[in-house]
């Protein structure tokens, strides 16, 4: 029987994989680990833990893990590809109607007394349908995305590292940015894309543009963001993902014309039941000698 570090409560039935291993919520002398994408695991964290054979995070992206670090310590590390995909596509599209469609600008007058009456130019947005939608990242996620699009009628051009071989494919990100009225990200975080779309890029877009982030928050510079909205250089904006999480931009929490969200792109009863037990079955898969297809270093499973 293996010790299984807990960092978070999970949902109800999702360590039922781990049935037979003693879970706890405290403790170094453990077999594994099962952490959210708030837990940092860099080399000396990891060396905290001396018996560590595999840590599994409740998340697609694993940026807060230092998997370089736990591979030469022998730590296999597993993430929750796949079963997120719809949920957080379902909500980056609701980011983009409510965003377009000024819906929280709408609410916040009508909460706030300042709605009056209808009035035939008041909070005019942009529309969706037959707009062109540019995906930056062009995975599972951004893929779903763009299903959802077709159904509104938009045009669908996206980017990613190399050619993809389907339609839409814009192989300069600039061309992309200025071609599209609505700029959608699903990119990891990596020293490449940090800052992505940064002053110079937001500078390339359209005025009448909105910009969606559902992916990581550094991924976005939120000071030119902000800029960007304050002087009407960027027309909207619906961000889930923050550079410094929990806390968020001064200047962006006071920015016009944004839906701010408190990154629950993948935030369903369902959804994060299923990353919750996907985690938990790589570490039963490692703990019994086996090599889940979700792990990112299986070369460690190999060597042993």
């Amino acid at each position: 029987m293996a010790r299984v570090l807990i960092t978070s409560e999970l949902p109800p039935s999702a360590t039922d994989p781990l049935a037979g291993h003693e879970l706890v919520r405290q403790g170094t002398d453990v077999d594994a680990i099962v952490c959210q994408l708030t837990d940092r695991f860099d080399a000396a964290t990891l060396g905290r833990y001396p018996e560590l054979r595999v840590l599994a995070t409740v998340s697609v992206g694993y940026d807060h893990i230092d998997v370089d670090a736990a591979t030469a310590g022998g730590v296999a590390v597993c993430n929750t590809p796949g079963v997120l995909d719809e949920t957080t596509a379902d909500l980056a599209f609701g980011l983009i109607i409510a965003a377009s469609r000024l819906f929280a600008v709408g609410e916040a007058d009508l909460r706030g007394g300042r709605w009056t009456g209808f009035g035939l130019l008041d909070r005019l947005g942009r529309d969706v349908h037959g707009a062109t939608l540019g995906i930056v990242g062009y995975g599972r996620i951004g893929r779903a995305v763009a299903r959802r699009a077709t159904g509104f009628g938009m045009t669908v051009l996206h980017h990613g590292r190399r050619p993809t071989g389907a339609p839409g494919f814009v192989d300069d990100l600039d061309e992309l940015v200025a071609r599209v009225d609505v700029l959608s990200l699903h990119v990891p975080l990596t020293d490449e894309t940090r800052h992505l779309v940064d002053r110079r890029r937001l500078a390339l877009m359209k005025p009448t543009a909105v910009l969606v982030n559902t992916s990581r928050g550094p991924v976005v510079d939120e000071e030119a963001v902000a800029d960007a909205l304050e002087t009407g250089r960027l027309f909207a904006a619906g961000l889930d993902v923050y550079e410094r999480e929990p806390a968020v931009h001064p200047r962006l929490l006071a920015a016009p014309r944004t839906v701010l969200l408190p990154h629950m792109g993948s935030a369903s009863v369902a959804t994060r039941t299923a990353m919750a037990r996907l985690a938990c079955d790589g570490v039963r898969a490692v703990l019994a000698g086996e090599i889940p297809a979700n792990c990112l270093n299986p070369s460690v499973l190999n060597t042993k």
